[in-house]
């Protein structure tokens, strides 16, 4: 048995002393073999678990992966104690000392009138901070672990305040257009494709931000009626009594349109 105190109700210091057990000798052999790179999906996978709870307005179901969430902090932090590098108090440590020096006109003598004064500080204090002396260092800065969209457009946001972006969205739509057409170009010179691909990519991301939508929403909201559509599509084939891979094309095409009016 572990030296451990059961309680009726435990708080962080709890569960950064549970996972101090885990990693002992005697403890979880998996857990122990545990890295920074071995869990490292995990930690991306509770994110988006905890962004779904959030979109399911479920605040028991938020409470639940927003635990998971800190587990896996509680946990990369004890790997980096372990090794006499940091604990969690000074992850703490940090993350307070950013948030006072990025607040100055909470906690210093800055006057702000407005929240996208505090948004154009904050931008400004973090470049500081971090020895972004250029507006290059500044995009190269994004992480590149952000889904690709994310990441597109927030390069993009950055590249507009050095005042590197169209006036409206026309010359957005133009570009679209215009990486389309390269991108046919490519496919049929069969050379280059993936390049023009990710040009036209990035040019829909551009042309989502004019429209102040959020390009993740939107692709999973056209994978989403695609799945509708097409269960309405294999609902009609199984109604003939037929399956979709024995029907052909023009079939297919055909129980689509019905789906699409539905």
């Amino acid at each position: 048995m572990v030296d451990f105190q059961y309680k009726d109700s435990y708080g962080v210091s709890d569960l950064v002393e549970l996972v101090r057990i885990l990693r002992l000798p005697g403890g979880c052999p998996w857990d122990a073999e545990q890295t920074h790179a071995s869990i490292r999906r995990n930690l991306l996978e509770e994110a988006y678990e905890a962004a779904e709870a959030i979109d399911e307005g479920s605040a028991a179901h938020l409470k639940e992966e927003l635990g998971d969430m800190l587990l896996q902090v509680v946990f990369h932090a004890r790997m980096e104690e372990e090794a006499g590098s940091f604990d969690l108090d000074a992850v703490a440590d940090g993350v307070c000392r950013k948030l006072i020096y990025r607040h100055p006109h909470v906690f210093g003598e800055v006057a702000v009138s407005d929240s996208q004064e505090v948004l154009r500080n904050w931008e400004a204090l973090k470049r500081t901070e971090k020895g972004q002396d250029t507006h290059t260092d500044a995009l190269s800065a994004v992480a590149r672990s952000l889904p690709a969209l994310w990441r597109a457009e927030k390069v993009q946001k950055k590249a507009k305040k050095a005042g590197f972006d169209w006036p409206d969205i026309s010359g957005a739509l133009d570009k679209l257009s215009e990486e389309l057409a390269e991108l046919k170009a490519a496919v049929a010179a069969g050379s280059n494709v993936e390049e023009e691909l990710g040009d036209l990519l990035f040019s829909a991301v551009n042309t989502a931000r004019f429209l102040h939508a959020d390009p993740e929403d939107a692709l999973n909201g056209a994978t989403d009626k695609f799945i509708a559509r097409f269960r309405r599509v294999e609902t009609a084939a199984a109604a003939q009594g037929r399956a979709l891979e024995d029907m052909n094309l023009a079939e297919l095409d055909m129980l689509w349109e019905e789906a699409k009016q539905a």
